[in-house]
């Protein structure tokens, strides 16, 4: 090995770093423990959410000068619509950002293809979006979310049963099902619901 390969690392430098990573470390674990307060925690479709306002008051406290950027939007044929956004937020220190994904189911009215109200549905798509990061990378309102994910997922004999149904419409709407699923727009809670409509479509063909 060469004398210009070796890398030497300050002690001070690790130090530093050591300190950072566990004021980041302590930070989060003060905003996971928080309780969310009571009024606050709302029922949809039977499972439990938080209302945006509370998410970005501890944000705007515990994280200051956070932004979020849109990168992309989507559609899913007259389904769901989808928001690529970014969150970016100041730690301990430094600079962070990531990416996150969600998806909003584009409500109709009964027993027609005619929509509801597609403005909302975006505004939502995007709440949805900002919330699931809040919670990914910040940590709040983990005490209503941390045992969701698992919760929420179709199990391989729903996802399977689904897709089946979904493929004798089209492939089209075959990859469509397959994208609301892995974004979990199709989840445990709407499972029967989604399930029954696409049951629909097959006998409507």
């Amino acid at each position: 090995m060469n004398n210009k390969d070796v890398v030497v690392v300050d002690a001070k430098m690790l130090a530093a770093t050591d300190i950072i990573r566990k004021a980041i470390t302590e930070k989060h674990k003060k905003v996971s423990d928080m309780a969310t307060p009571k009024p606050f925690i709302k029922k949809k479709m039977g499972m439990d959410y938080v209302e945006y306002s509370y998410m970005r008051e501890i944000a705007d406290k515990e994280y200051p000068g956070w932004s979020w950027t849109i990168q992309k939007t989507e559609v899913l044929g007259s389904e769901a619509y989808v928001v690529h956004g970014r969150l970016k937020w100041y730690d301990e220190g430094i600079w962070r950002e990531a990416d996150m994904v969600a998806a909003h189911r584009i409500q109709k009215k009964r027993g027609t293809n005619e929509f509801v109200d597609i403005g909302n549905d975006v505004k939502s798509s995007n709440t949805d979006c900002i919330k699931k990061a809040f919670n990914m990378y910040l940590n709040i309102a983990d005490d209503v979310y941390r045992n969701q994910v698992d919760d929420m997922e179709l199990s391989d004999e729903q996802k399977n049963d689904i897709l089946l149904l979904a493929g004798e419409i089209s492939e089209e709407r075959l990859s469509q099902i397959h994208e609301l699923i892995k974004d979990q727009t199709i989840h445990t809670a709407n499972f029967k619901a989604s399930y029954a409509k696409l049951q629909r479509e097959v006998d409507n063909d």
